[in-house]
């Protein structure tokens, strides 16, 4: 069964394309469905401290000290044909394998080593083997690739670092999209924003992949911060690397989605009357990509701690089960007196796969009909039998076409002929891993 587009009837019409919706456009080999909204009243929430940015409630328990805004040479003289030195790229491909050894260890720590989580470990390593000789070349690609930016620096906290990948023609401004991406709010890293750096510059797109501090090194409030300053950052300097600053996309993926949807909700806050100073605008950001995330973290506490993600965990991660309502956006979007903020929102798609079990479809469906409801533009596709790594590896290191990369472009090249008529004739990618590899890594997957 193909994917579907649930596009809530009630919303503003979508953008258009030589008089065309871009829909039907996008989507007119799948199945389109109209989704109607809920009965259910707005969640009333009590607490008037909710209207005040997510950012900035943590009280900072040391100074810390300021570091460049930006890497040697990153916004002087950027050229995709720069020679980068072989032993400084070993010394930093050791180093990224460091941390991310690390991390995944410090997930083990928290989660503990149960008999449940010994198979979930093993399978894992499965799962990582049979995917591994695409990972090899997408690795390659990351750490000697002249189009890629490694590391540069955005803010002044740790991991305050993005990583750049620029087509290899940049005679005009590209469009940009800033990618955030998941790993259950512990693990996650710039770098697993490699495979869709790779297919999106090969689509004339810059990606900037935004790091963020991970729980415990920070909680929810600090990952909201950091992805701001990391938006704020691509806006204000993407221009020197070739971007666009006029046509921003942000993507969010797994706990990736959830935190930028945090973080579009509080610019939206800070812009709609707040009165708190601001270094982006949310009018920068021309549409938001949410792929196989979960927005109201009330409802899900139970399915993540039955998944193994604890409710102690997750609660310390969202800084307390009082603030939960404050860290769902489905919750947050329901109250009436944030109409204003909601206005403020850009044109927003919702993807899923339907056999995804670490966050069910559901999660995607009913902040759709959240979003639909108090009149925001609103997409949601969905991806039949396709689980939480299907999406986002399995797909891409299939070859071929990518349905996913496909929806994403089509929105982002919408209205631009040239870009549009370059994609129609563009060959589909190589595969990276075999067939039946996938189909294994697609049965063993714990995720």
């Amino acid at each position: 069964m193909q994917s579907k587009l649930l596009v809530p009837s009630s919303a503003p019409s979508m953008p258009t394309v030589a008089g065309k919706d871009v829909a039907l456009d996008i989507y007119q080999k799948k199945d389109l469905a109209l989704e109607a909204c809920s009965s259910s009243s707005p969640s009333s929430i009590e607490d008037e401290s909710i209207f005040k940015p997510f950012i900035g409630r943590m009280t900072e328990k040391s100074k810390k000290n300021r570091r460049r805004t930006c890497s040697s040479g990153s916004l002087t003289h950027v050229s995709p044909s720069r020679q980068q030195s072989f032993p400084r790229d070993v010394g930093h491909a050791a180093a990224e394998t460091y941390l991310l050894t690390r991390l995944s260890f410090k997930l083990l720590a928290y989660l503990g080593l149960g008999y449940w989580w010994i198979i979930k470990f093993l399978a894992l390593n499965l799962y990582a083997m049979l995917l591994l000789p695409g990972f090899l070349q997408v690795g390659y690609y990351y750490f000697f690739s002249n189009r890629v930016r490694r590391s540069i620096v955005y803010g002044d906290q740790p991991r305050n670092r993005l990583d750049l990948y620029l087509p290899a023609n940049l005679d005009e401004p590209k469009p940009v999209v800033a990618f955030i991406t998941g790993g259950a709010w512990i693990i996650g890293y710039k770098a697993y924003g490699a495979l869709l750096g790779l297919e999106l510059a090969e689509r004339d797109i810059i990606v900037a992949c935004i790091d963020y501090r991970n729980f415990p090194q920070g909680t929810i409030s600090d990952m909201v911060k950091d992805v701001s300053s990391g938006i704020s950052f691509v806006c204000n300097n993407i221009a020197e690397f070739g971007g666009d600053p006029n046509r921003i996309y942000l993507i969010g993926q797994s706990a990736g989605a959830h935190i930028a949807a945090c973080t579009l909700l509080d610019q939206a806050f800070k812009e709609s009357g707040e009165g708190e100073s601001v270094t982006w605008s949310i009018s920068q950001i021309k549409a938001y990509f949410g792929i196989s995330g979960g927005y109201n973290i009330l409802n899900l506490v139970d399915h993540f701690h039955s998944r193994g993600l604890y409710r102690s965990i997750l609660l310390s991660i969202m800084e307390g089960e009082q603030y939960l309502h404050r860290f769902s956006p489905e919750i947050m979007v329901l109250d009436r007196r944030i109409k204003d903020a909601i206005s403020c929102l850009p044109f927003i798609v919702l993807f899923h796969g339907t056999a995804d079990y670490s966050i069910p479809s559901d999660a995607s469906k009913t902040f759709a009909n959240a979003l639909q409801k108090v009149g925001a533009k609103v997409g949601l596709i969905l991806y039949e039998g396709k689980t939480h790594t299907d999406l986002c590896l399995q797909d891409p290191l299939r070859g071929g076409r990518d349905e996913l990369v496909e929806d994403i472009v089509a929105v982002i090249h919408a209205g631009d002929t040239v870009a549009l008529a370059k994609d129609a004739e563009a060959t589909h990618r190589r595969r990276l891993v075999p067939e039946y590899m996938l189909k294994l890594a697609h049965n063993v997957s714990p995720f």
